[in-house]
């Protein structure tokens, strides 16, 4: 196996220190913050003395295959709100009705777990009602940001023939923008309903929650012809767990402590880029 060392910085002799820990046969600098560690010995136990190495060096850690190539998947699937990008959308939304405090501990208890995310959407949905829904334009417009290394990867994973799916438990009004701004090809996410220019506090059909992920993710790959080991999930929240737990390779990024222990992937310092390098 290999592993991968990678960080915002990255200085030689950290990293000869932690390839030195692996037993590494050589290290081959991939770009200048990215390192690849060859013929590694794994144990699960050296895992966590690297894992822990490299969190308190502000690096990230990947085992991998060296013969695996990102050709070999078919269909990347994101979360939006901190995955694809910086914000939760509904806690900025909130923050138009000076609602950001309430609206965002919700969320937070959510994304860790503790509370079921279809419960906490319809609380957090009905501390809207009444907000006009210009509100929506202006968090899009004036707070939604691009997670650091999105537009890099995107390319990358799309001139290796790779779709792009963007599931979400926020609303259409930001993944239709999304989809449309970055060229993805499909969305899924909820509908806020809005009657005479105001939020009702209501959403429209179903609710997009872990497992409405997980199955427009098996919906996706059918209808690619694939199988759902052939996908990259990216996502940070307790409801992104059980999409991630179908996938080939599970990528939690500068998530909850729950979502990373269960990934494949962590990437807590680096870009969405970061995935890149694990296939050099």
């Amino acid at each position: 196996m290999n592993l991968i060392l990678q960080g915002l910085s990255a200085d030689r002799p950290t990293i000869e220190r932690i390839a030195a820990m692996a037993s590494a046969a050589r290290i081959v600098s991939i770009n200048a913050n990215a390192f690849r560690c060859e013929d590694v010995e794994f144990s699960e136990d050296l895992k966590q003395r690297i894992n822990d190495e490299c969190l308190a060096a502000r690096l990230d850690c990947t085992f991998v295959n060296g013969e695996r190539k990102l050709s070999d998947f078919k269909l990347v699937v994101m979360d939006m709100d901190s995955t694809l990008i910086t914000i939760e959308c509904i806690d900025e939304i909130a923050d138009m009705q000076g609602l950001k405090p309430q609206v965002a501990e919700i969320t937070e208890a959510a994304m860790r777990g503790e509370i079921e995310f279809r419960e906490s959407l319809t609380r957090r949905v009905a501390l809207l009602k009444g907000l006009d829904a210009s509100a929506l334009q202006r968090v899009y417009d004036e707070r939604l940001k691009l997670s650091p290394g999105a537009e890099k990867m995107l390319d990358a994973v799309k001139a290796a023939g790779l779709k792009t799916l963007l599931v979400s438990g926020g609303f259409t009004y930001f993944t239709d923008r999304m989809k449309t701004r970055l060229g993805l090809d499909y969305t899924h996410s909820n509908v806020l309903e809005i009657v005479d220019g105001k939020l009702t506090g209501k959403v429209v059909g179903g609710i997009v929650d872990a497992d409405e992920k997980k199955y427009t993710v098996e919906r996706v790959c059918a209808e690619l012809g694939i199988s759902s080991k052939q996908a990259i999930v990216m996502g940070d929240g307790a409801n992104d767990l059980k999409m991630m737990s179908i996938s080939g390779m599970s990528v939690a990024f500068r998530a909850k402590p729950v979502v990373r222990a269960q990934a494949d992937v962590a990437l807590n310092f680096v870009g969405l880029d970061g995935v890149l390098p694990l296939f050099s």
